[in-house]
């Protein structure tokens, strides 16, 4: 008898441990009834009916990610490249992703890679190396779609490395080295072209301001001359007043004036070597005496005065 309740005892403690589940966190469990799916274990404890109830799937529910192996794919123009990347999913659904597809990983990289295909083959080199971010968005919204029955949600899809042949790689640094050389070529030239011209600005502005220079000079010399022609007008007046007066002195005055000049004329003749002063050379001493007479009554009217 006592062999007998330790026996139902042990049976009892081991189907209440059958029963407790135990679901960690980032998981969930599918329950199978005989081996249809009933319902899905979320993390925490769970109880089960032991013998009629069993674990179907352990789906992990946090985000996961795959490599996508390297793969050729030929582009519109042609070039051979080879291509892999990453993929990012994360399990929705555990029932779905458990009985709506066998081998979830297997499918999703056997999707990805066939995109790749489709969407790469149908650029050119240069557009697929440019525009690698709209590659990603397109092969992103192709394979989200098609995983969504499964309860799977692929969150990333990233083009890792494009590669394309030797040849080409070759040829495209000879391109981009061409391409520097003629930008070095083209600013080289904008650098004299903008030298020249600042050359020429300052040229215009230097010859602006000596034509400037002289049109001051010119009005300043003319002014002068006004200024002059007035003082001499003013003098021949003033003389012309004291003949009208009857000062012989005055008369002297021109005479001797038109003698100065004239002897200075013949004194700085280059051909000329030898000066004669004319038999009236007396005369003229004379007249520049009564020069001297003519200041002497205007200094003397003036101290009058």
């Amino acid at each position: 008898m006592e062999v007998f309740v330790i026996v139902f005892v042990l049976f009892a403690v081991s189907l209440l441990f059958m029963g407790i589940k135990s679901v960690p966190q980032g998981y969930e469990f599918t329950v199978e009834r005989f081996g249809k799916y009933t319902h899905t274990m979320s993390p925490g404890l769970n109880f089960i009916i032991p013998f009629a109830d069993a674990i179907g799937a352990r789906m992990n529910m946090m985000e996961n990610v795959l490599d996508v192996p390297s793969q050729e794919v030929i582009t519109r123009d042609n070039a051979l490249i080879e291509v892999d990347g990453v993929v990012f999913y994360q399990v929705l659904d555990a029932a779905k992703a458990a009985y709506e597809v066998r081998d979830m990983e297997r499918a999703i990289l056997n999707l990805t890679t066939t995109n790749i295909r489709t969407v790469m083959g149908s650029m050119d080199l240069d557009e697929l190396l440019s525009e690698r971010d709209q590659i990603n968005a397109r092969l992103l919204t192709i394979v989200d779609d098609a995983t969504a029955p499964w309860g799977i949600k692929v969150t990333r899809i990233e083009i890792k490395d494009i590669t394309p042949p030797r040849d080409l790689v070759d040829s495209m640094a000879r391109q981009m080295k061409a391409e520097r050389e003629k930008r070095a070529v083209i600013l080289e030239a904008e650098g004299d072209r903008q030298a020249a011209i600042l050359r020429a600005e300052g040229e215009k502005q230097s010859a602006i301001l000596e034509a400037e220079g002289r049109k001051e000079a010119a009005f300043r010399d003319s002014e002068a001359r006004e200024r002059q022609a007035q003082a001499e007008a003013q003098a021949t007046q003033d003389v012309s007043q004291a003949i009208a007066g009857g000062n012989v002195q005055a008369i002297n005055y021109f005479v001797a004036q038109e003698y100065v000049k004239a002897l200075g004329k013949f004194a700085n003749s280059p051909n000329q070597k030898i000066l004669f002063l004319p038999v009236e050379a007396s005369n003229v001493i004379g007249a520049l005496g009564g020069v001297a007479e003519i200041a002497k009554e205007a200094f003397g009217k003036d101290k009058a005065a």
